[in-house]
């Protein structure tokens, strides 16, 4: 049985992972038009060379005509991205609770393991409303189901802790 500070310090690296791991990937979300400036030609020499998914880079031009388009031409429709990587940032600051006390934060965890459960529906229903491809939308799901992997650790560590004290 796992000691007191061992279960505390295995709790705060998964919680430190989890909001890193949140932050970086909203984060992604406000330079998106650069990063698809950046990976479009890189995409198209591999593909030269029959490595890229003729579907996945299919998609990935579509998207990128849109951004490129849509925020040259618009550029407040970015704000929404911008918007999304704030709530990231938000959400991931809610977990400085459980990294304080995990016992009385729990439900922090579970919150955030209910977010990544939730993320399964919400990518299917909106992936076919808004004609995402299906191979797309298992990538969104992707961040739900591996997300909830540290949060999933760290609840049944917090427990444990709980037992000790």
């Amino acid at each position: 049985m796992k000691n007191k500070e061992t279960l505390q310090r295995h709790i705060r690296v998964l919680l430190v992972f989890f909001m890193c791991a949140l932050v970086l990937s909203g984060l992604t979300a406000i330079p998106l038009q650069w990063e698809l400036k950046v990976l479009m030609p890189f995409l198209k020499n591999i593909s030269k060379w029959g490595i890229a998914f003729p579907a996945m880079l299919t998609w990935l031009e579509r998207i990128n005509d849109g951004v490129q388009n849509g925020y040259g031409q618009y550029p407040f429709l970015a704000y929404g991205t911008d918007w999304l990587a704030f709530g990231h940032a938000a959400i991931a600051l809610a977990f400085i609770g459980p990294l304080r006390d995990p016992v009385k934060n729990i439900w922090v965890i579970e919150f955030g393991m209910i977010a990544c459960t939730l993320v399964i529906p919400w990518a299917f229903i909106f992936g076919v409303v808004r004609d995402i491809p299906f191979f797309w939308t298992l990538i969104d799901i992707s961040f739900g189901v591996f997300g909830i992997i540290p949060l999933w650790m760290a609840r049944a560590n917090t427990l444990r802790l709980q037992a000790i004290n």
